[in-house]
């Protein structure tokens, strides 16, 4: 028993080489994962990870049979493999039967046993891609990532991959740099996206009508008027315009922030618009660029305006030499020379909240450009229960934005910092960013009372410590079970990278501290499912309880009526009985010369009653007489034993000589049916 477990051992440990000789996965733990998967069939193991073009692999011939179909190694054979070489197998001789051929085909040995190496290669998956109501069917090799289908799926269907949602993957939503070949898919495989941030349209003439223009090239004249040159561009309609202006920053090193057009249509307000969707004119369209003017190439800069530089060391040399590309220092920081100060980010003394956060919105998209964070409109305590008091899978961080135009950093931490692309996208999926202006006085002593009736004196406290030329400031808070905490307070002299970084750090902390009260309201949940379950049972148990009690109630009822009618109907009997009964003549003596007739009538009991009757009574006597004994003439019938009569259909008027009951008869009762 003990030699067989090591001889099982021995072949899974060769298997397990086979394996990753021929599949080329590294990964022990993965491999034997694969073979588990598979009961440690080799073949089908590599037939999971290495589909064949012509089919599965054929089963691979035991070592015996290897060396009957291949012969023994040469030497130089064996000398090859003691290297390491891969050595094909030898060519078949005429007499190898035809099966032994096709087995071995598609066999691969491996070295040093005299087996081929299987490349692990790629494959091609195929994707059936629905959206809205079109269908993209999609070919890619699976070394590809999820941005090379989205990439694909941009120019089939014209929406821009970034704001593609790809949904349908078994393994949950992946990332765009995710690879195909590490979800392990089948060959076919069906998705469908998502653009929640595109309006579907309203019928399907439009869809086709917009997919047509979608497919269209415009011609694009682009006029530079101070190089006084003309481009002609050629984009497809899917191209969006912020892509424009980027190709034509490229072009005139004018960047996308400082340029200033002219001939684009009203309704091209959005820059992540597709031309298609812009309005402008089809197949040709005139536009002309230059760069924003500045008020201080207008004037020279007073005193108070002179020139500044970035105090932080790290970026003084990124903004050294920003005159090479024609900003100016001015420009750079916000400045001008005409009261160095551009229109207010936020309303002094401003009433309502929402209002004034509205006003900064707007004022901020005017200076620094439509790609910036969202701003949370509302008070800073709608802020704080938007981010702290849903659900535990649904709270974010707060992410509170101080402004202060009195700070030179705050042109270059807004431009060059919160617009940034990936500090927009964290701050959008992780933050609930606020925002507020504390270049007043009025505001900035609004927004401490504000602070310190949701965060604490200290809080407030922190801010006051802050000096101006240290702003703008972002400090990040999360929500705890009995307080608020900042965690951070980023300052505006710092850099992107710092930024980001110090940006994830919060969100770890915030994470861990997620997974716990998300831990806590699942159990709680758990807790209050079961006191409800519990509750709920209780209830139709007293429910059910209440239902039987009225029912045995109706029961007993019901029981204690029909008793009442039962006593009501023998005592109504009795009372008739009783009437009949003195109601019906005396019993004859049987005196000389009566006519006496004597009967005698036996009762559905055995019971016999006997009495004499006279010749010329009536038959209704006869009738009262047995009702008087508890058998009513509506509820039995009086018959003779032979013949068989049934005396009580006869004439009750009629005597019992008439009726032949004379002298003497035996009758008897038996129920009415």
């Amino acid at each position: 028993m003990a030699s067989d477990n090591v001889d099982s051992n021995m072949d899974r440990e060769m298997i397990l080489a086979d394996f990753q000789a021929c599949t080329g996965i590294d990964n022990i733990a993965e491999a034997i994962t694969l073979l588990e998967l598979n009961n440690w069939d080799l073949v089908a193991a590599i037939n999971g990870v290495i589909p064949q073009e012509n089919g599965i692999l054929q089963s691979f011939p035991s070592e015996a049979s290897q060396a009957t179909i291949f012969g023994p190694p040469s030497q130089s054979e064996a000398a090859d493999a003691d290297a390491g070489t891969a050595v094909p197998p030898p060519s078949s001789s005429p007499s190898s039967s035809s099966p032994q051929s096709s087995s071995t085909s598609a066999f691969c040995p491996i070295s040093p046993s005299s087996r081929h190496i299987v490349e692990r290669q790629s494959r091609m998956l195929n994707f059936r891609v629905e959206y809205r109501q079109r269908t993209v069917e999609l070919v890619i090799e699976d070394n590809s990532t999820i941005r090379g289908i989205k990439d694909l799926l941009q120019t089939e269907l014209g929406i821009p991959a970034s704001k593609m949602q790809l949904k349908g993957w078994k393994s949950g939503d992946v990332s765009d740099s995710t690879v195909l070949r590490t979800l392990h898919l089948p060959k076919n495989n069906s998705l469908y996206v998502l653009t929640p941030d595109i309006a579907p349209t309203a019928s399907t003439s439009q869809n086709s009508a917009l997919q047509e223009s979608l497919n269209q090239n415009f011609l694009l004249i682009v006029s530079h008027r101070e190089a006084q040159r003309d481009y002609n561009l050629n984009f497809p309609g899917s191209r969006t315009i912020q892509e424009v202006k980027r190709n034509i920053s490229d072009l005139t090193n004018i960047p996308v922030r400082h340029q200033q057009w002219e001939g684009w249509p009203a309704s091209a307000s959005d820059d992540s618009m597709t031309l298609a969707l812009s309005g402008i004119s089809y197949p040709c369209h005139h536009l002309s660029v230059c760069r924003r003017s500045s008020p201080a190439n207008a004037q020279e800069p007073t005193e108070e305006c002179a020139d500044v530089h970035m105090i932080s060391d790290s970026e003084g040399d990124e903004y050294e030499d920003a005159t090479e590309f024609g900003v100016d220092d001015s420009e750079m920081f916000g400045m001008s020379s005409s009261g160095c100060r551009k229109s207010p980010m936020m309303p002094e003394n401003s009433e309502n909240e929402a209002e004034a956060l509205l006003h900064f919105t707007a004022e901020f998209s005017s200076r620094y450009g439509e790609s910036h964070p969202m701003f949370f409109i509302g008070s800073l305590e709608a802020a704080s229960q938007e981010a702290f008091y849903g659900k535990a899978r649904d709270r974010k961080l707060l992410a509170i934005y101080l402004h202060n135009d009195d700070s030179v950093l705050s042109n270059v931490f807004c431009s060059q910092m919160m617009c940034t692309d990936s500090i927009v996208s964290y701050l959008s999926q992780n933050f609930i960013t606020w925002a507020w202006d504390v270049t007043k006085e009025t505001n900035k002593a609004r927004l401490l009372t504000m602070c310190t009736r949701h965060f604490g004196s200290v809080v407030t406290q922190t801010i006051r410590t802050y000096k101006t030329d240290q702003f703008p400031l972002l400090l990040i808070v999360m929500g705890k079970r009995t307080s608020n905490e900042v965690l951070n307070v980023i300052q505006g002299n710092t850099t992107v990278d710092e930024l980001m970084m110090r940006l994830m750090g919060a969100m770890e902390i915030f994470t861990a501290q997620q997974q716990e009260d998300i831990k806590d309201e699942d159990e709680r949940e758990a807790r209050e499912t079961v006191k409800r379950e519990q509750d709920e049972a209780y209830r139709l148990s007293l429910e059910a309880d209440r239902k039987k009690r009225e029912a045995q109630e109706r029961e007993e009822a019901e029981q204690v009526r029909l008793e009442q009618m039962r006593k009501e109907q023998e005592e109504e009997k009795e009372a008739i009985r009783l009437s009949l009964e003195q109601a019906l003549p005396a019993e004859p003596n049987g005196d000389p010369g009566e006519q006496i007739s004597k009967l005698r009538i036996r009762t559905p009991s055995g019971e016999f009653l006997e009495r004499r009757f006279l010749g010329s009574c009536k038959l209704q006597v006869l009738f009262d007489f047995v009702a008087s004994k508890g058998y009513p003439f509506d509820g039995f019938k009086l018959l003779t034993t032979f013949p068989r009569r049934n005396i009580t259909q006869l004439d009750p008027g009629s005597t019992l000589l008439e009726a032949k009951l004379f002298p003497q008869e035996t009758l008897f009762l038996e129920a009415k049916e």
